[in-house]
């Protein structure tokens, strides 16, 4: 199934999305610092059963860096809705990961009538301690300084985090370090990720507070069993804000499932999906 490269003008700035296929629209949202390179492997099998949206967030990927990005979870799912809007998809189903997940939940929040099903895969949530001690560090004034002078000099950290999220990092593929440290390279990259941090603790009290409005969403969590990044632990009470929730956690494996083992991703993936919504 062919995927095509498109492009969407969005609050004035150019926004890259890969689309492709036929079917039910199904949106997939890469996590922080990721883009729609994240989901090569699932693509082609997702699109045999839906018509799916890749999209670059903007200040990630190829799209373009804001120079003042607004970057709250809320401000990322209202930017994600006048996406679908500009794209002329009035519901879809909603695939994110990591914080990409959590964008999805606060979408699925704002504008519950246009989230058919939920696909979270690791996403960050309110009972996951990971990052919670960690963002305020990141962004405190002092930190925040030092990372942007040193950015050109990141690549070797940023390969070495990547590794970090893998189960077995022998999974890694030919070309998914040169794929991630294309976009990451892109000027403006971490600002956007510093952004992100900084309002990180108040946007999950706020993801907490929006959450019991989706309980109705019937919602699949997918996690790795050696997830260093989003606790594997939290999925049980995240699993409790829906009436109708599954949960398949991947043994041996990081953060990453759809890149780790890619087959049985999307077997899960397009299971949930052939079941009939009530």
């Amino acid at each position: 199934m062919a995927i095509k490269e498109c492009w969407s003008v969005l609050d004035g700035y150019r926004m890259r999305y890969l689309t492709g296929g036929s079917g039910p629209p199904l949106l997939l949202l890469h996590g922080l610092l990721g883009y729609s390179f994240s989901w090569r492997f699932a693509l082609p099998a997702l699109a045999e059963k839906a018509t799916v949206y890749a999209v670059d967030m903007p200040g990630v990927g190829f799209s373009d860096r804001p120079p003042n990005p607004k970057c709250s979870l809320r401000e990322h799912a209202e930017r994600l809705l006048r996406f679908l809007d500009g794209v002329g998809v009035a519901s879809c189903d909603l695939l994110g990961t990591s914080h990409g997940g959590a964008i999805a939940m606060m979408a699925a929040t704002l504008a519950p009538e246009r989230v058919r099903r939920l696909i979270l895969v690791a996403p960050v949530n309110p009972w996951s301690a990971h990052g919670r001690r960690l963002a305020p560090f990141l962004s405190s004034p002092p930190i925040s300084w030092l990372f942007l002078r040193v950015e050109p000099c990141l690549g070797i950290v940023h390969d070495a985090l990547l590794r970090r999220l893998y189960g077995d990092p022998q999974r890694i593929r030919p070309g998914t370090l040169a794929g991630y440290s294309a976009a990451f390279k892109i000027p403006g990259t971490l600002k956007y990720g510093l952004g992100v941090v900084s309002s990180w603790n108040r946007d999950l009290a706020d993801l907490e507070a929006a959450l019991p409005g989706i309980a109705n969403i019937p919602t699949l969590l997918l996690w790795g069993s050696e997830d260093r990044a989003v606790s594997p632990n939290s999925a049980q009470r995240l699993r409790r804000v829906f009436a109708d929730c599954s949960v398949e956690i991947f043994a041996g494996v990081g953060h990453l499932p759809y890149e780790e083992v890619p087959e049985q991703f999307d077997r899960a993936v397009l299971e949930f999906l052939s079941r009939s919504l009530s």
